[in-house]
């Protein structure tokens, strides 16, 4: 009988009874994607009445909150998410009670380490293994840092988690452990690849220009990221690296078609590096105990001064708008908020600091409502309420379907030119004319 089995039972309860250590007033920690509880969040929003006034941390929820879809949710529990999901963004205030922690992902780590205690932590895990340990999927992000610095925590297992094996911080031993819920094993949640757009085609294509043999990848969220992944599957690109904050399943099969060895990486050679992943099933069963894919901390993964020792460190991502400055917003859309800042900001630099490296920031030139009408995204200045989650002296590549542009360096004039350049050609002299007005456009400009 493994030793840890009776510290197991005693610890071992239902979800009801472990979540009424939950006061009104405390702080609660859902932890984050696929680690955020089902049963425990169940079970907390069954006691709503008898509480107030609940905090709650998470982020990337991939299932819906029963503490959100409360008819009275506000007067009990507030959500507050690090990087709103497709779940969560539903009920963002003032309609409902999730509100937006403005934070670079990376910081996550440190931020618990110095400035942040939880009352309450409730995890979802994978089952106990022989040595006592909780692995905490592909999860690792921040999750040892805020269990560290929580009073209480309770393991929500399910037998259906990945294993994702790491270097450090990607579990947690029984001996920290308050409750242990054994869930009834639903099967994770999955995210499938959306076919991409000719924008996105168009796209892609001009980044993949850029790429060669022995660049290290990093891929964000979106339809262009996956299209470029794609495109090196079935090119002639070979021992690519992966450092990344996200394991999306372009990955997956970039590795099964033999693209990737890692080879080149000046640290973590062989092995693809992530914080947290979220895909297919296929992706989750290729990650289970894995030894070339390496889960860690966000601290790790995104750290500015590890990436820019990545030779020919290539960043992808995606923007909502990018003014004729530069900036450009990639977590709102306006004052409507879409996400979150996320690893955006310590891609870009690091990929430019990179030796060879580059940043590219992939925005569709327009945007088609359902009317028809068309709205250019490259806009003078960024609409109200827009945030600038990477700004005009980060920025490096921008690229449309009209093309790419590197803003290194480039005066407000240059940039104002280069940009229009890679608009959509039918809100050309509209551009032209509003850089004149903000006084940053040359009339020798071509």
């Amino acid at each position: 009988m493994n030793e840890f089995y009776n510290e197991y039972q005693q610890k071992l309860t239902t979800a009801d009874e472990a979540v009424k250590c939950v006061k009104s007033g405390d702080w609660v920690d859902y932890a984050w994607n696929l680690a955020v509880p089902i049963e425990l969040d169940i079970a907390l929003a069954k006691r709503a009445p008898e509480l107030t006034d609940v905090k709650i941390k998470g982020g990337l929820c991939m299932h819906p909150l029963a503490v959100c879809d409360l008819e009275d949710a506000a007067a009990h529990f507030t959500y507050n998410s690090a990087h709103c999901s497709g779940v969560e963004r539903k009920h963002l205030a003032p309609k409902g009670n999730v509100y937006y922690t403005p934070i670079r992902y990376s910081e996550l780590p440190y931020y618990y380490d110095n400035m942040a205690e939880n009352d309450v932590m409730m995890i979802r895990t994978c089952p106990m293994d022989d040595h006592g340990f909780f692995n905490f999927g592909p999860n690792t992000s921040h999750l040892a840092a805020a269990a560290a610095h929580s009073k209480k925590i309770i393991i929500e297992v399910n037998e259906n988690m990945p294993r994702c094996l790491g270097g450090f911080d990607q579990e947690i031993h029984i001996s920290q452990v308050d409750a242990i819920v054994e869930s009834a094993n639903q099967p994770m949640e999955t995210v499938g690849d959306a076919d991409p757009s000719d924008q996105d085609i168009k796209i892609a294509k001009f980044i993949f220009e850029e790429l060669s043999d022995g660049c290290c990848l990093q891929l964000g969220i979106g339809k262009t990221p996956n299209a470029v992944g794609s495109m090196i599957a079935e090119s002639d690109l070979k021992d690519l690296g992966v450092q990344t904050e996200m394991y999306v399943n372009a990955f997956m099969k970039l590795a099964k078609a033999g693209k990737i060895t890692g080879k080149n990486k000046p640290f973590d050679v062989g092995r693809q590096s992530y914080a947290f992943a979220a895909g297919s099933q296929e992706m989750y069963d290729y990650l289970d105990n894995n030894p070339e894919c390496m889960a860690a901390p966000v601290s790790y993964t995104n750290d500015i001064a590890h990436l820019q020792q990545i030779p020919k460190f290539m960043s992808i991502n995606s923007g909502i708008n990018v003014d004729l400055f530069g900036q450009v917003a990639s977590e709102t859309a306006g004052l409507r908020h879409i996400s979150g800042a996320g690893g955006q900001q310590d891609f870009v630099m690091g990929a430019y600091l990179s030796p060879g490296g580059k940043s590219f920031l992939c925005i569709p030139a327009v945007r088609v409502g359902k009317d028809g009408t068309k709205t250019s995204n490259i806009v003078p200045t960024l609409p109200t309420g827009a945030i600038a989650t990477c700004t005009r002296t980060n920025t490096h590549f921008v690229v449309t379907e009209f093309g790419k542009v590197n803003l290194k360096g480039l005066s407000t004039w240059e940039r104002a030119e280069k940009l229009i350049e890679i608009a959509d050609p039918s809100f050309y002299d509209e551009l032209v004319a509003q850089a004149e007005q903000m006084g940053i456009w040359r009339k020798c400009n071509k």
